[in-house]
């Protein structure tokens, strides 16, 4: 009888909260429906927003992913100096608002250090390589976790054997790791990517909300609520929501394949 009672509590739990996120969904389907909020969405910019999310999400996911992957490796296969320090400092953009990281890059480049890398290199204040800049910040300590996550699922033994049989530390790396490693950092890739495409604070603090210039997903529906045109801003919504289910579903079969394969 406590073994049910148990389960029953769990399951209501897992139950009710999954509604309530359906009802959410369900909302902004239903408003849509509402004729006082109908209004024509304007298709060059729900393109040009769409379009600039999926470029800028996957030039920052990319550069994320390059950056963590060594980041990570040391993290997690070495000891040194000041490690727990570092460690903090690298995983601060998980905890630490995104409005916050964004202010920070805003106060940087208002440097004499900033000025002269927008004056000789390129700007990035109110720019579109902000919102990349501002996506970076705001995932690379997600990127980090989780792929120091994946090193550390695999045993070191098997570098040591690819040591023994004469392979360099890299080419150990390169030809065992990397590949032991795959599905893990597709995940990884998967999941920051889907977290730069809703990535909003730093954005528009850095980037500033530009309509046609610096207007991504979450800054275009930030737009539309600020003109009180709520039924672009439920497109807006509904687009952003397929995508993040879409991937999310994605990396949930290729965990499930990837269970799979090791039994």
């Amino acid at each position: 009888m406590k073994d049910k009672i148990f389960l029953i509590v769990f399951y209501s739990i897992l139950i009710i909260i999954s509604l309530f996120f359906i009802v959410l969904i369900f909302s902004i389907i239903t408003q849509l429906n509402t004729k006082s909020t109908v209004s024509d969405v304007n298709t060059n910019e729900l393109l040009f927003a769409v379009r600039l999310t999926i470029m800028t999400a996957t030039a920052s996911s990319l550069l994320a992913i390059l950056f963590s992957i060594p980041i990570a490796y040391i993290l997690a296969r070495y000891d040194f100096m000041f490690k727990n320090f570092i460690d903090a400092i690298l995983y601060l953009p998980i905890v630490i608002s995104p409005i916050a990281l964004g202010a920070m890059l805003l106060i940087f480049f208002n440097t004499a250090a900033g000025r002269f890398f927008e004056d000789h290199i390129f700007r990035v204040v109110f720019e579109v390589p902000g919102i990349i800049l501002s996506q970076f910040i705001v995932i690379i300590g997600l990127s980090i976790s989780l792929v120091r996550a994946v090193f550390e699922y695999i045993d070191p033994v098997y570098e040591d054997i690819a040591r023994t049989l004469g392979s360099t530390r890299f080419q150990a790396f390169r030809n065992v790791i990397i590949p032991l490693s795959k599905k893990g950092l597709v995940s990884t890739f998967l999941l920051i990517w889907a977290r730069a495409v809703g990535e909003f604070g730093a954005t528009v603090t850095l980037a500033g909300a530009t309509t046609l210039k610096t207007e991504t997903l979450p800054i275009a529906i930030f737009l539309s609520f600020a003109s009180a045109d709520i039924y672009s801003a439920c497109i807006f919504i509904l687009i952003s929501l397929v995508i993040s289910l879409s991937i999310l579903f994605f990396i949930r079969k290729l965990y499930a394949r990837s269970k799979k394969s090791f039994i």
